[in-house]
């Protein structure tokens, strides 16, 4: 699960723009390889299907970027899977969107399958070819490309301002500076967050003999419970749940506290850049699409999550919509408001170059790790999608 910020979220921002859809070309990305579970899968060209999955109802209705716009010959990328980083909650509002509206459809997928969540590396499932693309983080995927050689990239991030943070209890010990991790016990979840917490108190100058890590699930009731001092988790989810609680929740943010990575980023392959680079384009310009409508509707947003993608996971609208407009604050930045979402800018890639040594990783530069020259060229072609 996630948490986010606690302070109230920035307005909902207004957006004009796009009624431009991805043209078909020639280009090799028409096809799609192979048909083994979890990867693209090839469609015929008298394929119609919808993209909408089971879960949403597609409609090909204007968004927050403008009219809907000429679509393409539904299914020329066939089917690709999207490993989300976690449970289908408001985080993944812009792909909520981008499906029941259609975009993906328009863009030219049969469908884009939303693999939920949480895995322990969407990095490695997306070099096993299990998945097309994965959300993840850069010192997560920097990693990958670090010990085991994998041929990886991003080529965006959804989030400018990493999520991650050490949850405490106002009524318990509060955890409110780095150095209040020592002697404490704190709940790290296994896999990618082990890496990231490890980074964290490397950037920090702490040795984890300091403090005492235990492992736990994603849900802070270890916290509530008085089992744990800390809990690793997202700014934009388990402090809203333990308040509800009736707790005081104390956050402790990474990214403001040495390691200012971005998050849910867009891993890739190289191979897939090189093979299927307009199919990603297409899918960037979908993925556009569906958060500037998520940004621009936190209610919509929420109402997505509750009633149709998280319809069996309890959640509530008045959270869910809290969570939105906090979760807004970190997915829109100046950088995003002149170059589009998605973009990084050169200052926030140097920080994440030296946060990438802070934790470790002296290998891999952000030049290697990042490609951000497709969403360049979907923002040259459709720059409507820029609504500021």
């Amino acid at each position: 699960m996630r948490a986010a910020g606690l302070s109230a979220a920035a307005g909902v921002l207004a957006a004009c723009g796009s009624d431009e859809t991805p043209a078909t070309t020639s280009s090799s990305a028409a096809t799609t390889a192979g048909s083994s579970a979890g990867t693209s899968t090839s469609a015929s060209a008298e394929t119609s299907m919808s993209s909408a999955t089971s879960e949403g109802t597609a409609s090909a209705t204007g968004s927050a970027t403008g009219g809907a716009g000429p679509s393409v010959a539904p299914g020329t990328y066939g089917t690709i899977a999207l490993q989300l980083s976690w449970i289908k909650n408001i985080e993944f509002a812009g792909e909520f969107f981008a499906d029941s509206k259609g975009y993906y459809t328009q863009a030219g997928f049969e469908k884009v399958d939303l693999v939920s969540g949480p895995v322990d590396s969407a990095d490695a499932l997306v070099f096993a070819n299990s998945v097309d693309i994965g959300l993840s983080a850069p010192d997560a995927t920097a990693r990958l490309v670090s010990e085991q050689g994998a041929p990886l990239k991003i080529i965006g991030s959804t989030f400018q301002k990493n999520p991650f943070c050490i949850l405490s209890l106002e009524e318990g010990k509060p955890i409110r500076t780095p150095e209040d991790l020592k002697g404490k016990k704190i709940g790290i979840q296994t896999g990618t967050n082990q890496s990231i917490f490890a980074g964290f108190l490397s950037a920090n100058g702490i040795d984890a003999s300091e403090l005492e890590q235990v492992a736990v699930g994603f849900e802070p009731t270890p916290l509530t419970a008085g089992e744990v001092d800390g809990f690793m988790a997202y700014l934009t989810n388990e402090p809203f749940i333990v308040k509800a609680d009736g707790k005081t929740p104390v956050t402790l943010s990474f990214a403001d506290n040495g390691l200012p990575l971005t998050a849910e980023t867009f891993t890739v392959t190289e191979e897939t850049i090189t093979s299927k680079r307009d199919m990603l384009k297409a899918f960037l310009w979908a993925e556009i699409k569906g958060w500037n409508d998520a940004v621009a509707d936190p209610a919509g947003s929420a109402k997505l999550a509750v009633e149709t993608y998280g319809s069996d996971l309890g959640l509530d609208i008045p959270g869910q919509t809290e969570q939105a407009e906090a979760q807004n604050t970190l997915v829109v930045s100046d950088e995003t408001k002149t170059n589009g979402l998605f973009t990084i800018s050169d200052t926030l890639m140097g920080q994440i170059g030296e946060a990438l040594v802070a934790v470790g990783i002296t290998d891999v530069t952000t030049d290697q790790l990042f490609d951000l020259s497709l969403l360049e060229e979907v923002y040259a072609e459709y720059p409507d999608l820029i609504v500021g």
